[in-house]
């Protein structure tokens, strides 16, 4: 699988990428759709600040793009 989203990334750079990036983020009670970090915060900040494993989020991101 090639990676098309990485833990520098901001959330909004990924959530202007599919509609399904916010389902997979609100699996992780990220909220970021109306956040206003979510034009400066990378995945790995956020991730961070909520005690989750940035890993994980780009790895089930990504997932949305695999063919």
């Amino acid at each position: 699988m090639s990676e098309k989203i990485n833990k520098d990334m901001t959330f909004h750079q990924v959530l202007q990428m599919s509609p399904e990036v916010a389902r997979v983020l609100g699996k992780y009670n990220l909220g970021c759709v109306g956040c206003m970090g979510a034009m400066r915060e990378t995945l790995e900040q956020g991730a961070t600040a909520h005690g989750l494993d940035v890993n994980d989020i780009v790895r089930d991101l990504n997932a949305i793009f695999a063919e």
